[in-house]
């Protein structure tokens, strides 16, 4: 093969493999460090970790706001939660602290009912006291003068006053029952006598006094009852019918 031939093939494969513009030869092959020509202008090459040089996903950027997003309700919720955990606490505290005034308050009105039913009679034994002394004066009395007549006098005066009193203060009443007719709400037959004297059963004698206390029966009186006899009238009643006279009824 010739010299010539050889020398033409070369220049052939040069002339294939060079850039007919300048500009674009620089512009397909830039080299690191180095400015790149677009349309005669020289561009600065990208840095490597610059935000241009960074491909920008929208994926990513997406996934970053959710990530700051659901952070925000975290800590909310969190926030929340804590106080919550107080409000708890001191509601438990209330509810702690009433329990106890409660039951304070309940074994106090235990107590004061027991006491009120141990001296609801307080006031009453206070009354009666007095006449207990007469009482005990009475009996010295008599022990010393031995005179009848002066203890009857005296134990009957101690008596009215102790009726009084109790009929005064207190609503305490004695009913005399002897003469009026039988009423079993008040009077408790005890015995029982037939009698022409009555028509309809009647209380002949008082046995034990009967009491009320402000209009309500408390004690019943015991007495004897008397009975009409069956078949004969009361006495001062006639058991004749009318009488006609001779001549017969007037006209």
């Amino acid at each position: 093969m010739s010299k010539h031939t050889i020398h033409g093939q070369d220049n052939h494969q040069e002339k294939k493999h060079t850039p007919q513009n300048p500009t674009e030869a620089h512009a397909e092959a830039p080299q690191d460090g180095q400015t790149t020509q677009v349309g005669g202008k020289s561009v600065p090459p990208s840095e490597p970790g610059s935000p241009e040089a960074a491909p920008k996903n929208p994926s990513e950027d997406g996934k970053g706001k959710g990530n700051e997003e659901a952070l925000r309700l975290r800590t909310e919720l969190e926030a929340k939660i804590v106080a919550l955990e107080a409000e708890i606490s001191n509601l438990k505290d209330q509810y702690l602290r009433k329990a106890a005034e409660f039951e304070n308050f309940r074994k106090r009105m235990q107590k004061e009912k027991q006491d009120a039913i141990d001296y609801a009679n307080q006031s009453l034994l206070l009354d009666l006291i007095p006449v207990l002394d007469d009482f005990e004066r009475a009996i010295k009395s008599s022990e010393v003068s031995k005179d009848f007549e002066a203890l009857h006098e005296g134990i009957s005066l101690i008596e009215k006053r102790l009726v009084s009193q109790l009929e005064n203060k207190w609503g305490l009443s004695r009913f005399e029952s002897a003469g009026t007719p039988f009423d079993p709400n008040r009077h408790e037959a005890i015995m029982m006598e037939k009698t022409t004297s009555v028509t309809e059963p009647m209380v002949g004698e008082d046995f034990v006094k009967g009491y009320t206390l402000k209009n309500r029966v408390i004690r019943s009186a015991k007495v004897k009852v008397l009975m009409p006899e069956e078949g004969k009238p009361a006495e001062g009643s006639s058991s004749e019918g009318p009488v006609e006279s001779e001549s017969g009824p007037s006209a």
